[in-house]
């Protein structure tokens, strides 16, 4: 199916509006006496479907795109990175306020693989410095990376809770504007490495302003080119369905990495930052996400429910 047209866009929200309004007449069903979502509606057994206000059920599944974050860049292949949980939605202002997936996580942690490893990751012999310095400096380097342990995982996690997390539908259907946004850091993964290795934190995370539309970044950055994907209605049109949408951001900064290497981070961050080209301002880093969105509204996943 092609990409709907304005349209086609503006008659599926007002489509959309009309089911949230005789929605919000039903009577809410027990957590008590629920059971599995059945058939297509499986999907969204982790929504939390009961919480007061959720309207609607949503989940993403990421299966394509790149992560470039100041000089390295990590493609996003053979791994699905899920984002789902639900939404509440004012009929009056049109807000919506993300509400965190149930028994699962709301963000899944997926490792990717740094192209390379930790071999090209890092190279010890180009430390520059004064005397003892950097013998010092090149020796933990080379402690550190200039071994067998080379394989380099990139995870993604959120770094704020899941009611931090920005959502826009019209946004998203109409190409414009932020559709998703998303505190995050990322856990660089490696046993040398540490467990506390992170581009970003809880204090100064990655916010990824993701949009299906074009974006404005600074310069050196160019403007890309998101999108929504095709429209498609499932379970007579109880399922919305955006299949291959693309969702980017080339304007976000990130800031330097902290507790690489443990108790040798005072040493460690400094290389790390700067193979990576830490921090990096806005305008060199991308994020391109690429998918497909389902939703549903929760009174009909519980209808499923046997």
């Amino acid at each position: 199916m092609t990409k709907p047209s304005s349209g086609q866009r503006s008659r599926w929200r007002i489509g959309i509006a009309i089911t949230i309004a005789i929605g919000s007449l039903c009577v809410a069903v027990s957590p008590a006496f629920a059971k599995e979502p059945t058939g297509n509606f499986a999907r969204f057994k982790h929504c939390p479907r009961f919480t007061p206000g959720v309207v609607f059920c949503t989940i993403s599944e990421i299966t394509g795109g790149e992560v470039a974050i100041g000089s390295t860049a990590v493609p996003i292949e053979k791994a699905n990175i899920t984002l789902q949980g639900g939404y509440t939605f004012n009929e009056e202002t049109e807000e919506e306020k993300f509400v965190g997936a149930e028994g699962a996580e709301t963000f899944s942690k997926t490792p990717l693989k740094v192209p390379g490893g930790l071999l090209d990751f890092v190279k010890c012999n180009e430390i520059k410095g004064e005397g003892i310095i950097e013998k010092i400096t090149r020796g933990s380097c080379e402690a550190v990376f200039e071994n067998f342990f080379t394989g380099v995982n990139a995870t993604t996690e959120l770094a704020l809770p899941p009611s931090s997390i920005g959502i826009n539908s019209n946004n998203l259907v109409n190409e414009e504007g932020t559709a998703l946004s998303l505190p995050v850091k990322v856990h660089l993964e490696n046993p040398l490495l540490g467990s506390e290795c992170y581009i970003g934190s809880s204090s100064k995370p990655v916010v990824l302003n993701l949009t299906t539309g074009t974006t404005k970044p600074p310069a050196p950055n160019k403007p890309i080119k998101g999108s929504v994907g095709s429209l498609k209605f499932g379970e007579e049109f109880k399922i919305i369905e955006l299949l291959g949408a693309t969702l980017v951001d080339n304007s976000f900064s990130a800031p330097e990495v902290t507790g690489c290497g443990g108790i040798a981070a005072f040493l460690i961050d400094p290389i790390v930052n700067s193979k990576l080209g830490l921090p990096s301002a806005a305008g060199k880093n991308t994020a391109i996400q690429k998918g497909n969105v389902f939703s549903a509204l929760a009174k009909n996943v519980i209808k499923s429910e046997k």
